[in-house]
């Protein structure tokens, strides 16, 4: 692959790189945000976690929908980054560019997070009105899709309804209200079964899968949408799947409802932040090191229970985990 043309933009954790022939490069930095502030502090290759398990899910679900990645030389990335291949490795994903579907496909299966907010304020999901018993991470009754808004940096994505996530799809270029709908319908589809899988695999490694948010993307046009069939071979996964960022993993062993539980994820920090003299606005204070080493240390073992492989082997060799 022909080496990278130019640098793109910084998100909360990964960095975004031009390269030829409609192609990127993502690399997972240590960076670690909360309150959707990105802390002055990393956590030691939560990068790598995150890298490794994306890479790890896109294997294990193309039969359900077809994603983003290519390949994860990071030689690739070394000249533009100005990182060695050392510290690329383990971290970058190549990849496929696509369009950006504005919305968070969020799919829940347990009542957590801001879905038991909603619920706990006003009785309903995402609108829809649930069962008047339900208690704090409480089995829903199916699993819920439940979109939001992909918010900037530094705002709160709020959750919406199907129509609104239609909409906001109609306003991406080029496309008519009719498509934006049949779009909507294959991202929402693919969200539950992807949940579904990856529920099942978190299931045989002893996790409950609460919640997750997936995001896609939208393949070039080349006049394909006005084929049968087409508009759903132009969705694709993308960004990162099934992580401890993008995900609530609990362990089925502990779970107790009616209390919020104890997650593989960033949770851990947002616990600790809350005690903190703190107005969840830029900066936000420095964790301590057992706060950084309990982290790095849950998602570390998120890696190892979901993909049942070594993370310091995948950290000798790079390879993709199985």
């Amino acid at each position: 692959m022909p080496p990278v043309e130019s640098f793109i933009r910084s998100g909360k954790v990964r960095d975004l790189y031009q390269l030829p022939e409609r192609r990127v490069a993502l690399v997972a930095s240590d960076r670690i945000s909360a309150f959707d502030v990105v802390l002055p502090t990393t956590i030691p290759d939560k990068g790598r976690v995150l890298t490794g398990l994306s890479r790890f899910w896109f294997g294990e679900t193309a039969g359900i929908v077809a994603n983003h990645l290519l390949g994860w030389d990071p030689a690739v990335v070394a000249g533009a980054s100005g990182l060695g291949v050392g510290e690329l490795r383990g971290r970058t994903m190549l990849c496929r560019e696509a369009e950006v579907i504005p919305v968070e496909a969020v799919v829940r299966g347990h009542l957590a997070g801001s879905g038991w907010k909603e619920y706990r304020d006003h009785g309903t999901l995402s609108g829809t009105v649930l069962p008047e018993w339900l208690r704090e991470a409480d089995l829903l009754p199916g699993p819920q899709f439940t979109p939001a808004t992909k918010a900037p940096l530094g705002e709160h994505d709020e959750n919406i309804d199907f129509d609104a996530m239609v909409e906001r799809i109609a306003s991406m270029p080029g496309l008519s209200p009719g498509a934006a709908g049949a779009i909507a319908e294959v991202v929402r589809d693919a969200a539950l079964r992807l949940y579904g899988y990856g529920a099942a695999i978190a299931a045989r490694a002893g996790l409950l899968l609460a919640d997750t948010k997936f995001e896609f993307g939208l393949l070039p046009d080349d006049g394909a949408d006005v084929l049968p069939g087409a508009l759903e071979a132009r969705v694709i996964l993308i960004d990162e799947v099934l992580t401890p960022d993008s995900s609530r993993f609990w362990d089925a062993a502990t779970f107790t409802p009616g209390r919020a539980q104890a997650s593989f994820d960033k949770q851990f920090v947002r616990d600790w932040l809350e005690t903190r003299a703190w107005d969840k606005t830029d900066p936000g204070p420095a964790l301590p090191p057992d706060i950084v080493d309990g982290t790095r240390a849950r998602y570390v073992e998120a890696f190892e229970r979901i993909t049942g492989a070594s993370f310091a082997r995948y950290l000798e060799e790079d390879v993709v985990a199985r």
